[in-house]
């Protein structure tokens, strides 16, 4: 009973301190009772399958709590993300455990924290990409600890948890072992020192909020429920109510961004038809009513292939002899250029991507499409496309899921972007955590890149975020409205944005170093 209490504690303080619950420093010590009692485990032999079904539980809980809300989009791809995620942490867990007692303490620790590092950089590189449990999230209400993200990214906090984590099972440990007191003084001053340090240098190298120059932007927030008004209102009702929410905001020849939602127009526009679209009208008019606009949201579309050839993997099976491309695209238009596109390229599971699609479709068929109840798998580009407006107003759209990886968002920034324009569809989750974490989520990206964020959700959360992650402005959820702001936009690249990843890189090749170092190690 003692033990389970002790798994059973591990998973409650993982989740409780994850953004929304607003307890994030219970994270410098949630894996300590996991570590405890997994140490008397490994030291008595026991580390079977009890122990491995008693560590996934830890981790089963944590998912369960913090990530349950993905069950209002698909029950079927909720269930996979969290028994798969957990156990993905649990194999990371069960394998130092193993190898714990062929290394010294510091080689052990060391080898788990570059093991979970290379974990946490998995879920951003592969195609059952699940990042969103990634330690360094976890600060996203705390921006003020977190600053010197501009350095590091996100893998910078999980590397700060883990070490503080592990400071604190030595601790204990010695003090089990020898009672004495002063060890646990040793301690007070180290966590002093471990978790001060950050947050004193975050303190210290906050950036001031002086901005190259300004942009207006309206986002606007039409609170379309996806489950019933999305498919019963049509693209011409869409256009109406966007005119009607950016009516009051529009000063003609002023120069203003406006901001619609992830897939507002919903109904799939062939993009050779484009031009006399209902989308591409809303754009028209916008810009009729003020010519120095600029107007960015976003659409639904596909190409029809007629020609096998012609068909990539990408492509999606219509009838015999008749492909197509299925595209969830942000578009941007102005009154003096061509209307310039991007198409998300950051996919979700199964919703928009068929994993190993070529590997996987031939054994599994129709399974993996069950994820999200779509059959579709969605046509990606290889860059980061940047809207140019001038050699100060560069827009990076990036689409919902997207804005979840920092080191993906630094190519928009590299590509010369000045504004992080968010646009989402939130919605999907219903007012859960989900939009809230997805919310919080965009004041690292802020940080990371030192650029503003101006988003639009289709239910909210909407609104700006400054580069120090300080929010400017925002809606309240569920509700329809637009909100504006005159956007900083700023144009200094950061350490991050130029080199990306570093941590998760170095800690790979230690792990791999340790691993084959206690392998072949004789024991004594």
């Amino acid at each position: 009973m003692k033990a389970f209490f002790y798994f059973l504690l591990t998973g409650l303080l993982l989740a409780l301190a994850w953004p929304t619950y607003g307890f994030s420093p219970l994270i410098f010590v949630a894996f300590v009772p996991l570590l405890m009692i997994s140490e008397q485990k490994i030291l008595t032999g026991k580390i079977g399958f009890s122990f491995f079904s008693s560590v996934y539980f830890s981790f089963f809980l944590w998912n369960i709590i913090t990530t349950s809300w993905l069950y209002y989009s698909t029950a079927f791809g909720m269930l996979f993300a969290v028994l798969v995620n957990s156990l993905l942490m649990a194999l990371v867990f069960f394998v130092y455990a193993k190898l714990y007692k062929r290394l010294s303490f510091l080689a052990s620790a060391s080898f788990f924290i570059c093991l979970w590092l290379s974990f946490e950089q998995l879920h951003f590189l592969w195609d059952f990409s699940w990042p969103w449990l990634s330690l360094g999230h976890v600060f996203s209400e705390s921006t003020g600890f977190i600053q010197w993200y501009e350095y590091t990214g996100v893998f910078g906090g999980s590397l700060w948890v883990l070490v503080v984590n592990f400071t604190i099972f030595k601790a204990l440990l010695l003090f089990k072992k020898y009672k004495d007191r002063s060890l646990l003084y040793r301690l007070a001053l180290r966590l002093v020192v471990f978790i001060g340090l950050p947050i004193l240098v975050s303190v210290l190298i906050k950036p001031e909020l002086k901005a190259t120059s300004h942009l207006e932007t309206i986002v606007l927030q039409p609170n379309i429920d996806p489950y019933t008004d999305k498919y019963d209102l049509t693209d011409a009702d869409i256009k109406n109510l966007l005119l009607d929410l950016s009516e009051p905001f529009i000063t003609p020849q002023k120069k203003q961004l406006f901001l619609a939602p992830e897939t507002v127009f919903a109904h799939g526009t062939p993009w050779k038809s484009f031009e006399v679209s209902e989308a591409h009208s809303f754009g028209d008019e916008l810009l009729k009513r003020n010519p120095r606009a600029q107007v960015l949201y976003g659409i639904s579309a596909y190409d029809l292939i007629h020609r096998k050839a012609d068909k990539t993997l990408q492509s999606n099976f219509m009838k015999e002899g008749l492909w197509y491309n299925d595209f969830n695209s942000a578009v941007f238009q102005t009154a003096d250029s061509p209307t310039d596109f991007y198409h998300k390229s950051k996919l979700v599971v199964g919703v928009e991507n068929f994993p190993y699609k070529g590997i996987l479709q031939p054994l599994l068929g129709d399974i993996m499409i069950d994820l999200g109840g779509t059959v579709a798998t969605k046509t990606t580009q290889e860059n980061r496309e940047v809207f140019d407006v001038d050699s100060k107003e560069n827009i990076a759209p990036i689409i919902c899921y997207e804005s979840v990886y920092g080191e993906y968002v630094t190519d928009y920034v590299k590509n010369g972007a000045t504004l992080l324009a968010i646009i989402t569809n939130d919605a999907w989750w219903a007012d859960t955590q989900g939009h809230q974490q997805h919310w919080s989520y965009a004041k690292l990206r802020a940080i990371e890149t030192r650029r503003a964020v101006a988003r639009s959700a289709n239910t909210g959360i909407s609104g700006f975020i400054d580069k120090d992650g300080s929010v400017i402005s925002r809606t309240k959820y569920d509700e329809k409205t637009a909100i504006s702001t005159e956007v900083p936009l700023y144009d200094e690249m950061t350490f991050y944005v130029k080199y990306g990843n570093i941590i998760p890189r170095v800690a790979l090749f230690l792990a791999l170093f340790i691993f084959l170092f206690a392998v072949t190690k004789r024991r004594n």
